[in-house]
This record gives structure tokens, sequence and C-alpha cells, in this order.
């Protein structure tokens, strides 16, 4: 941890490529996603599967990261040093992304899962180590200005990602959905040879740059075993596991009975249940391993157990809002639309995460009041204009969300009293969410539209908020918290299904009070966490402020 409150800035450009890439894959994946749909003739559950890959591996990744610790009694990041572990991300990375090509041309979907799971096993290692990295790198207590500029650049790579590999594969800027499937395989291995191009850059890039050692990778003292946070992971595993359990022996009414029974899916499933159950027991042996006295950590750090809780639930909810929208807006009172007509309202809703955490990286910067306060009025809205012009570019009629600027107004307001200050930010934009979320829920047509479609600017600088939060006062134990936050991303596969079944027994717009819920839980945890980090003497909101 530097003593001075500056960041060396090739050091931070360095890092940031690693933020862009993650984005730029993200992009790549909507059209990883139809063409496999269309040329392995999945279901749509099928195709999706891609995505659990995805959010799978975060959790198996960091869980087993956590594991080789316990199995070497050492803080595995602390030793290596951060740099080097995201390197060693990126190399994992690489190697799946190689591995996808003959995965494509083998013809074996099951095979194209395994080489994605092991490109996010190396995101994994990525963010368990560059969230913390960007954190430290200067004054902890500005770390959530850091990290929203660190999100606002894997936005920029999500929101050019899709030009850049339509440019690659079709010659032109934006890909049609008939394009999307009509993509060869040959084009889908130029793809994943970029990506891996582009994850070796960014080594090079890290290799180069000059990284002032942490005093968290300084201390070589013992670490110990944060106790609440390990018996979260363990519940979680053993629900996991009666879940896997659960869907592998009924069919879709839950019936048990042999005849109902796909066999094919009960292997898969099985298996999945097993490897959970493995590393369940794996995480008992090695538990029992280390002697008595150093196997827990005495002192409690709450923030983390209720920041795994939060970032779980905050995943959850920006995915859940966007994942059912498409639903919605086909049902009369909310339009009516048709797939064809569906697109725009989902890229507005991830522009709008855009315009937030474009908007949350001014702070970056360490500006004087008045500059600071001008940026903030007029970055949400050049930001929104980028967003427009993509979608009129692709040939959408944007006329339509101009008076989305009135929620990007509100926006602003938010920003405006929080006063970048992580705890007070977080609290505001919870409470702008749950009342988004609660208008919807009580409102159809436009208005209804706007306000489900802002849950994507409330949500926008939560991340860098949660996670400033949930690691303060850490110390050596920072990479362990880390781990164990980045395993929450769990709930981008949780909570959109939730939402799902509840519209299946009730209707799409119903179901739209599970986000109420998750937005009520991430205000609390703002007020909660920052009572608590009071009491151990450490309070970012009194050490930040708008402007310098």
């Amino acid at each position: 941890m530097e003593n001075s409150n500056s960041t060396k800035p090739a050091s931070l450009i360095a890092l940031l490529s690693v933020f862009f890439f993650w984005g730029f894959l993200a992009a790549s994946n909507g059209i990883f996603i139809p063409f496999c749909k269309t040329h392995f003739s999945l279901s749509q559950f099928q195709s999706q599967l891609i995505d659990s890959a995805f959010y799978g591996a975060y959790f198996i990744g960091s869980l087993m990261l956590y594991i080789f610790s316990l199995y070497l009694n050492k803080d595995i990041i602390n030793k290596i040093g951060y740099k080097k572990t995201i390197i060693y991300g990126l190399l994992i990375s690489i190697i799946g992304a190689f591995i996808m090509i003959p995965a494509v041309n083998s013809g074996s979907f099951m095979f194209i899962l395994g080489a994605f799971f092991i490109i996010a096993l190396g995101f994994s290692l990525q963010q368990t180590s560059a969230n913390p990295l960007v954190l430290n790198l200067g004054n902890p207590a500005t770390g959530s200005h850091r990290l929203n500029f660190a999100g606002s650049i894997n936005s920029l790579g999500t929101t050019i990602g899709p030009i850049l590999v339509s440019l690659a594969l079709f010659g032109k800027m934006i890909a049609t959905d008939a394009d999307k499937t009509a993509v060869s395989i040959g084009s889908i291995n130029i793809l994943y040879v970029i990506l891996a191009v582009a994850f070796a850059l960014a080594i090079l890039v890290l290799v180069f740059s000059k990284f002032q050692k942490l005093e968290i990778e300084e201390d070589t003292s013992e670490v110990k075993i944060l106790k609440e946070p390990l018996f979260l992971i363990i519940g979680i595993l053993i629900f996991l596991i009666t879940i896997f359990l659960f869907f592998a022996y009924t069919n879709k009414s839950g019936d048990v009975t042999e005849n109902s029974i796909d066999y094919s899916k009960l292997a898969f499933l099985s298996g999945i249940t097993l490897f959970l159950l493995l590393l369940l027991f794996v995480l008992y042996v090695l538990y029992k391993k280390i002697k008595k006295q150093n196997r827990f950590e005495l002192t409690s750090y709450p923030q983390v157990t209720l920041g795994m809780i939060a970032i779980f639930i905050y995943v959850g909810v920006e995915v859940t809002i966007q994942s059912n929208l498409g639903t919605l807006l086909k049902t009369p009172e909310f339009g009516g639309l048709d797939d064809s007509q569906i697109g725009p309202f989902i890229s507005l809703y991830w522009g709008s995460l855009m315009i937030g955490r474009w908007t949350g990286a001014i702070g970056f910067f360490n500006l004087k009041k008045t500059a600071n306060t001008i940026l903030t009025l007029v970055i949400p809205f050049v930001a929104l204009s980028l967003v427009l012009f993509m979608n009129h570019v692709s040939g959408a009629d944007v006329s339509s969300f101009f008076l989305y600027a009135i929620c990007v107004a509100i926006l602003i307001g938010g920003f405006m009293i929080g006063k970048q200050k992580p705890a007070l930010t977080l609290m505001i934009f919870g409470v702008l969410g749950t009342l988004s979320m609660i208008i919807g829920l009580l409102s159809t047509g436009t208005l209804g539209v706007y306000a489900f479609l802002s849950g994507g600017l409330f949500c926008s600088i939560m991340w860098p908020c949660i996670f400033s939060l949930a690691i303060a006062g850490l110390g050596k134990y920072t990479s362990q918290a880390s781990g164990f936050l980045i395993m929450m991303i769990l709930g981008g596969a949780f909570i959109p299904p939730m939402q799902g079944l509840l519209a299946d027994y009730t209707d799409i717009h119903i179901s739209y009070i599970i986000p109420v819920f998750c937005f009520i839980y991430l205000t609390w945890y703002a007020w909660k966490v920052k009572k608590v980090l009071i009491n151990k003497g450490i309070d970012y909101d009194a050490t930040t402020g708008s402007g310098h």
C-alpha cells in the first residue's frame, strides 16, 4: 500500500487494460451464444449454459484458489504477488482461448463449455487480484474512485467490443441477429485467436510495468481462516448440492419417477454434485489439518460476510433486471414488442451501467470542486448520447429514448448528494433503485419501462462501493476476503431463475418484486457496514469528498 495518496499512472493504465479485455470478451458472447444455439441445434436453456459456465467458473476458481492456500497454509496471492497472479490468470485464459478452437471444430458442445470454463477460470484469478490491487494503489479511502474508473474502462470494452468484433468477423460495424447465427466456424476461430492475442498483449504490458509492492504482500506472518465467510461458503455448497440433486432426480413437474428421468441430465447434474461434494470434503480435510490454535482468526470481520451477500445480490439484481426485460416488453402493457424490437432496450440498459460508471470515474481524477461539478453534469449526457448513437447506427429508432434523459438527471442528483462517499453513495443508489423498481411495479407503458431500465443506472457504481467497504481494514486478509467476494458473482446464476420461477407462478410484471427486495438489502448493507467500520475506526465517507 502506498504511503501517499497518489497512484502511478503507468501502473494503473497497465492494470486497467485487463478490465478492458473483460468487457471485450463479454461483448463477444453476444455472437458466440446465438452461433452455438444455431450450429449445434441447442435449446434456449442449453445455449445459456455458456453463461452458467462463466458464472460457475468464478465461484469454482476462487474456491479452488482458497483451498490451495489452505493446503499450503499460506495466503498464496500475498506470496506470489498481485501482479503475478493477474498474469497467471491471463495465461490460463489464453490456454482456454486456444482450446476453444479445436472445441468449436470438434462439434462437441460440452467440449466448448469446458474451454469457456477455462477462460473464465483465468478471469476469476484476475478479478480476485485486480480489484484489491486497484483499491490499494493509493489511499484506500479513495479506492472506490479508482475501481469506478476501472469499471468505466470495462464498460468501454463492452461498448466498443461489438464494433471491433463485428468488423473482424463481418466487415461491418453492427452485426444483425442473422449475421450472428450465420457466422462460420472459421470466423469463431479468428475471434478466439484475437482474444488470445489481446490477453497476451495485456501480459506484456503488465510484465514491463512496475508496481510498488503493497504492504499486504510484504506481510509474511501466518494467515488464519476468516470464520464467518468460510461458514457461508460451506452453506452455499450444501445448498448447491441439494439443488443439483433435486433437479437431477425430478422432472419438470417435480415427480420422482423412473420413467420421467432424463439420464443425460442425470449424469450431468450428478457429476456436478459429486464435484461439489469433493470440494466440500477437501475443505473439511484441510481444515482438520490446520493446528487448532491456527484454524480461525479470532477477530470478527462482519463487513466481509455482509459484503459477500451484497455482491451476490448486486450481481443477481443487475443480471435479472435485464434477463427478464425481454419477456416483460413482449406483454401488451409494456409495448407488445417482438424479438427484433427488444435489442435497443437491452442496449440502453447496459448503456445505463456505462453512464453511471463514467460519472463515478470522475472522482478518480482528483479535480477541483468546480471542475468536478461541471463534469458530473456533462459526462452522463455525453455517455447517453454515445449509447443512443450506437443504437442509431445499428438502425434503431432512438427518438422514444430521449425522455430517458430525465432518469439520467436523477442519477446526477444522486451523485451530487453522495459526494463520492462510498457508503453514502451506495445507500442513495440503493434507495433510488428500490424506488425505481416500485414505480415500475405500479405502472405500465413508457413510465414502467424507464423505471426498470433505470435499474442499470443505479446498479452502475455499486460494485466498487461494496468491494471497497467489504475489504476495508483487512490488511493481510485482503486477498482471502477478495476471493470470497469474487465467489459471490454466483448470484448472477441464481437470482434471475428465481425471478423467472416467480413469473411462471404469477406473471412477469409482478416478478419484479424480487429486485425491490434486492435493492432494499443493498441499502441496508450500506447503512450497516458504515456503522461496522466506524466501530473499527474506519470511516471512508469522512475522508473522501466531491472536490479538492
